[in-house]
This record gives structure tokens, C-alpha cells and sequence, in this order.
């Protein structure tokens, strides 16, 4: 008997996976460290995959 699989989700195809960045500022804090802010892909909101759309029957177009 095989093992079933899983479908691997599908990847965003705006950010292609990579939904984060971490983008330096410019200059350094009073300690010494980077100053940095993190981006995230707006299509996916970060998590790197592409939603689903459902298609719902009987809808009207």
C-alpha cells in the first residue's frame, strides 16, 4: 500500500516564497546595532503562499 502525500501549497507568485525583508535604515543605534524594519509581500501578507480561490457553483457571473 503507498503512503498518501500532501499537496505542497502553492507559492506566491508575486514574492515567490521569500514574503519578508529585512531592510536596514541607514546608520546604527546608540548600542551599535543595525537599525532595521521588516517588509512583507502584501499579496500574500508574509506567509509566502498564494490563497485558494473557491468557486462556488450555481454562482452567477
Amino acid at each position: 500500500m503507498t503512503d498518501r502525500t500532501t499537496s505542497s501549497p502553492r507559492i506566491c507568485g508575486n514574492c515567490d516564497g521569500f514574503a519578508s525583508a529585512a531592510i536596514t535604515l541607514g546608520g546604527r543605534n546608540a548600542r551599535g546595532h543595525l537599525r532595521t524594519i521588516t517588509a512583507h509581500c502584501p499579496a500574500c501578507n508574509g506567509t509566502g503562499h498564494a490563497r485558494t480561490r473557491r468557486v462556488r457553483e450555481g454562482a452567477r457571473a
